[in-house]
């Protein structure tokens, strides 16, 4: 699919660059302009097929749906659904997190959203069916909203809401309910310049952590010796998932900035299950996600999700290593 890429990579770096073929250097900056070149591609296609989705299911249609339907359940499989197809980091899935806590949606639904949407979203897909293939692709997104559901149902099912902080629990008792908007009706011709403006404002938000993502990631491929990863968290390390998501929790990154690094990481021989729950740990939680939550949650109700998410993820990541 990409090989007329892999030949202008080829000759840019061998040809224009004048770069010896086969040495650090040379891998390196051809794995980087190759990497970059095709994330962005790819980045821009799945982004403009998501805002399109997303034009047609607008956040608050969503939010009052789920919050004045009982749905038996299925409302865990939407919200996870929902930030499935939201392009948000951990992060920037704390605002509308905090707007669902406010409209009064339940709190287990709440975390089933804020638990997929860092993890599976176009920037992700985007590079994911670009590194790994289309198999591994869809086990990932699969596992992530599955992730979402489970853990949200588990917290659900804890009663977390007294662990709200005094704030919110204040706004929640008082709340209205807001009224559905009126969404504008357009053709599809005239959303589509404003979904490829949308498009490219995405890509200009997360172009620097690619290309520092990629950037890290070229180095490693070209001068990180060979049996340097499998050495501490090797498939025959039994403790290597679980040692890989504590190192992930304390950093932060999104999915473009990461999974350049992952894909070196798996070419090194970690194993893939191991790289990617090292992945979700980094893309899932973090120190300013939970920094930004203490405006919403106690630290208690903060440590409790993060030790949820994380079991999760350590299971998924064994699954991850038996099956791919």
């Amino acid at each position: 699919m990409f090989d007329w890429l892999q030949n202008l990579s080829d000759w840019l770096v061998y040809s224009v660059f004048n770069i010896v073929h086969g040495t650090k250097l040379g891998d390196a900056l051809n794995f980087f302009v190759y990497d970059t070149i095709k994330i962005l591609i790819l980045l821009f296609l799945i982004t403009s097929i998501m805002g399109v989705v997303n034009s047609y299911f607008p956040v608050d249609k969503i939010r009052n749906y789920l919050s004045r339907n009982k749905l038996f359940g299925l409302e865990y499989l939407f919200a996870s659904t929902f930030g499935a197809i939201t392009p948000f980091c951990s992060c920037s899935s704390v605002p509308l997190f905090m707007g669902f806590v406010k409209g009064g949606i339940p709190l287990g639904v709440t975390f089933s959203f804020l638990i997929t949407s860092p993890l599976v979203n176009e920037v992700a897909i985007a590079m994911f069916i670009g590194m790994f293939g289309l198999k591994a692709t869809l086990i990932y997104v699969f596992t992530g909203i599955l992730l979402g559901i489970i853990g949200g149902f588990i917290l659900g099912k804890l009663k977390l809401e007294k662990y709200l902080s005094p704030w919110v629990q204040g706004v929640i008792a008082n709340a209205e309910k807001e009224s559905d908007l009126e969404i504008e009706k357009l053709t599809f011709s005239k959303r589509l310049p404003l979904i490829f403006k949308e498009a490219f404002s995405i890509i200009k938000g997360v172009f620097l952590y690619i290309v520092i993502g990629i950037g890290i990631g070229a180095l490693m491929h070209g001068f990180i010796p060979t049996g340097f990863f499998e050495h501490y968290i090797s498939k025959d390390n039994p403790f290597a998932v679980p040692i890989a998501v504590i190192i992930g929790v304390p950093m932060y990154s999104n999915a473009a900035g990461v999974l350049p690094i992952i894909q070196v990481l798996v070419q090194k021989g970690i194993p893939i299950g191991t790289a990617i729950a090292f992945m979700m740990a980094v893309v899932g939680l973090s120190i300013p996600e939970a920094t930004m939550l203490k405006k919403v949650m106690t630290w208690k109700m903060i440590a409790i999700f993060f030790g949820v998410v994380a079991t999760c993820i350590i299971i998924s990541g064994y699954i991850f290593n038996l099956i791919l």
